[in-house]
């Protein structure tokens, strides 16, 4: 009798120890996909175009996963032993990538080099893990039993990593304090499989001294990761930084000096207040003076407000949609004050009405006509923001549009980038549209360029404008539309979904300048 209480209870122990064990594989799973789009998702923001970015990251984090599980044949020994030290060694590696990665962007000349060895790194660690398990647990399932158990627990981890990663850890965390929260997971996975099994006593009161340490490191990088982000921002950008939040879409900074604001998204400039103006009435006003019987105006991108402050002061106009993927941009330039003087409180109007969705679903889903349609969209750097540009947008938008109506289209620099603005003017020509090219002086991008489309060629040039414009009049209109020899016309192909010709001339024309 009593020998079958033993054999019992040595069986739930037995039991419990191979559930701790499958547990620890959700949550390896959790975290190893958790860093995997980590460096993705910190690339994109740096270095850019985040299609190129994520796939490379995925590509050489799945090889090194390969080369971590081939090299798992070599761990022999105290297998819990190795599993332990390896959890500890992933908690710190990937734990630490993120902050990093940041602070040494502005330090090193290599940065891609340190970048994909901290993956490579990451991903061989991660890669160790599950075989190091499975041989764990070889001896206590059969075959079957082992591979659907192991793998069921790494597939549930990875669905929860990629549902919580942009809807709760970046919004609400931020890149550095998940990398850092998650490492701690991993290595309290390392301590909490100290406890429970026989073997780990030998080796346990060290690697719980490590453990202690690995732990008060990541959780004081958890604690000042916003000084450590402030820190590296104040390297990245010449003036102070007074706001700075990564939402699900993008990096947000404002920095600001004595003379102007400037709004930075991943990185990249899109205004200074300083000189914004010459830029949104640029945008706006050529196509609204030939519109004074417009009443209805769509707005897609420009969550700032800036091109709605100008749309509103034509009195004639009605309602005003404003389509943002962002509402992290929306929210800030709805209630931040230095914000809220600058666009003239535009986007709490009750004019205007803000939908934060993506561009494309939402219009094709839109059965409203408008007499103008604003495009205020980032340049067209990736293939995500690329399909913004193309055919099938543009058809779709063709059936928004009323008879008479314009659309306007910010279509970067025509000097710099001469192929990307003409590949958008011929774009829009190749769904139907009647075109007219026009650029403008901003100074703190150059010459930029836009195009003004609609389904007639019946242009006016000299439509009333509204008083006090501090840039735009009509002699003004008239100039802007002579393109000098180095900005002339030159062929290109058109953007079509299955081919993203504009994001390959863009990087063709911003790659000498770093963009």
């Amino acid at each position: 009798m009593v020998s079958q209480d033993l054999r019992r209870t040595e069986r739930h122990k037995a039991s419990s120890r191979q559930l701790l064990l499958l547990l620890s594989v959700f949550v390896i799973a959790t975290c190893g996909l958790i860093y995997e789009l980590i460096a993705g998702t910190l690339a994109s923001y740096l270095l850019g175009d985040s299609i190129t970015q994520f796939s490379t990251i995925i590509g050489v984090y799945l090889f090194s996963m390969g080369i971590g599980s081939w090299l798992s044949k070599y761990l022999d020994g105290n297998l819990l032993r190795w599993f332990v030290r390896i959890e500890i060694l992933v908690g710190l590696v990937g734990g630490l990538s993120a902050p990093l990665l940041f602070v040494l962007f502005e330090y090193v000349a290599s940065f891609r080099l340190i970048l994909y060895t901290l993956v490579s790194l990451t991903g061989i660690l991660v890669g160790l893990e599950i075989p190091l398990l499975m041989r764990i647990l070889e001896n206590q399932l059969s075959f079957k039993e082992l591979v659907s158990r192991v793998f069921t627990f790494d597939y549930i981890g990875a669905l929860l990593a990629s549902l919580i990663f942009p809807l709760v850890l970046v919004p609400y965390l931020g890149l550095v304090r998940t990398s850092l929260f998650f490492g701690m997971l991993n290595i309290g996975v390392a301590a909490f499989l100290l406890f429970p099994f026989p073997e780990t006593r030998p080796f346990r009161k060290s690697f719980l001294t490590i453990i202690g340490v690995s732990l008060a490191v990541l959780f004081a990088g958890f604690l000042y990761a916003d000084r450590l982000m402030n820190f590296t921002e104040s390297l990245a950008f010449q003036d102070q930084v007074i706001y700075s939040k990564s939402t699900s879409y993008q990096r947000i900074v404002l920095t600001r000096n004595s003379r102007e604001l400037r709004l930075f998204l991943n990185g990249n400039l899109q205004f200074s207040s300083a000189d914004e103006y010459r830029y949104h009435e640029a945008l706006v006003h050529p196509a609204m003076q030939a519109l004074p019987h417009a009443r209805r105006v769509l707005v897609l991108g420009g969550g700032d407000g800036l091109a709605v402050r100008e749309i509103l002061k034509y009195p004639q106009i009605k309602s005003i949609k404003l389509v943002d993927l962002d509402p992290g941009m929306t929210d800030l330039f709805r209630k931040n004050p230095l914000l809220t003087n600058l666009n003239n409180r535009s986007l709490s109007s009750p004019k205007v009405q803000v939908i934060n969705t993506d561009a494309y679903t939402y219009i094709r889903q839109d059965t409203a006509r408008y007499d103008c349609i604003v495009i205020d969209f980032p340049d067209p750097s990736n293939f995500s923001i690329g399909k913004l540009y193309s055919t099938s947008f543009y058809t779709e938008l063709h059936k928004l549009l009323n008879e008479n109506g314009r659309i306007v289209v910010q279509a970067t620099s025509p000097y710099i980038a001469r192929q990307s603005f003409w590949c958008i003017r011929h774009t829009l020509a190749a769904t139907g549209f009647h075109t007219l090219p026009y650029h403008a002086y901003v100074p703190s991008f150059g010459e930029w360029g836009f195009i003004l489309a609609g389904r007639n060629g019946h242009w006016r040039g000299d439509g009333p404008l509204p008083a006090n414009l501090r840039f735009i009049n009509s002699q003004t209109i008239r100039q802007m539309l002579d393109f000098p020899p180095d900005m002339a016309e030159v062929p290109t192909d058109i953007n079509k979904l299955n081919n993203q010709a504009l994001v390959r001339y863009f990087e063709d024309d911003w790659g000498p300048y770093g963009h």
